[in-house]
Order: structure tokens, then sequence, then C-alpha cells
């Protein structure tokens, strides 16, 4: 049986919902969303929020039961409190700065790299070489992360390069005389 799928997913006072059928919708301080729940998921509202359940014990339902439910908590905490996700500039040169909704990076490239940052995504550099990117959507939070990250991976001789905070990157030796 999912462990996951098991929890109980608590509704703060800052959201509301409604459900229709078997659509969920959301409206918290940081926007509104809706999801979709599988059928092969029941939904159960309870006093302090909502419940999943499969509708049978094979692994296919079971698996979607604790996706289901892992969605929509995150869901439900990024309309409340938001995703934060804070990345570090690692080399001589690198920084980046926010100007508008467009993200520019020096990266030791020739070129300015320029990033669109899309709707209901904020980006803010306080330090040239940090950037955090904060939304209610944790995919879109962690994919804008990616592709970031991607313009500059950390390289493993001198760690250069774009890196999330508190990320290991994995050191090699250089070459000996």
């Amino acid at each position: 049986m999912s462990r996951v799928g098991k929890n109980e997913i608590v509704i703060p006072a800052s959201v509301t919902f409604t459900q229709n059928g078997n659509s969920l919708s959301f409206k918290g301080r940081l926007g509104a969303d809706s999801y979709e729940v599988p059928e092969c998921v029941t939904i159960e509202k309870t006093s302090s929020g909502i419940k999943f359940a499969p509708i049978n014990d094979t692994l296919p339902v079971r698996t979607l039961w604790g996706t289901t439910q892992r969605n929509v908590a995150n869901m439900v905490q990024g309309l409340d409190q938001g995703f934060t996700v804070n990345m570090e500039l690692n080399g001589v040169g690198y920084r980046a700065s926010v100007a508008g909704s467009k993200l520019t990076m020096q990266l030791g490239f020739s070129h300015d790299i320029v990033y669109d940052v899309p709707q209901g995504i904020s980006i803010k550099c306080e330090k040239p070489t940090s950037i955090a990117i904060t939304g209610a959507s944790k995919q879109k939070v962690g994919q804008i992360a990616a592709v970031l990250r991607s313009y500059r991976k950390p390289e493993p001789y001198k760690g250069k390069g774009v890196i999330r905070q508190n990320e290991f990157v994995v050191r090699k030796e250089g070459k000996k005389k």
C-alpha cells in the first residue's frame, strides 16, 4: 500500500477549493490552479481537508494514488506559501541581474544570456552571484531552475557554473606533472 497516498491533505485557511466531479479547483493568496484527478482514485472530503483512496489494489492504481496525493499537496502548499529555489553562480566574471521580466546572465560566453521570466514566476538577484526563483508551481520553478542550470553546468575541475544552493559538485583532481 502507498504510504504517501494514505496521508490526508490539510487545507489551510488561506486556500479554498471546490470539487466538480473528478476536478479540483484551488484558490489561494498566490493564485488559482486546478487538478484533474484520475478516475481510478476517489476523493473524500474530510473536516480539515481532502483524502484520496484507490478503487482497487492493482499496482498502476496504487502508483497513481500516491502521485495524485503528492501533486495536490504540492499545489495546495504552492498556493499558500509558494516554492523557492536558490541558485549560485560560481566563476570569475559570472553574474546575473534582473530588469523587468528579463534575467540577464553573464556566464563566460561572448554574449549575455537573456531569459524571459514567465508569468507567475518571480526571479530576484540579491547579489550578482545569486538567483532566487519563486513561484506557486513546484514544477515550473524546478523547470526554470533546470533551464538556467543547463546554460552552464558545473564543471568538475574548478566547480565553475550555475549550481543549486547546497548542491554538491563532485570535484576531480587535475593533471599531475
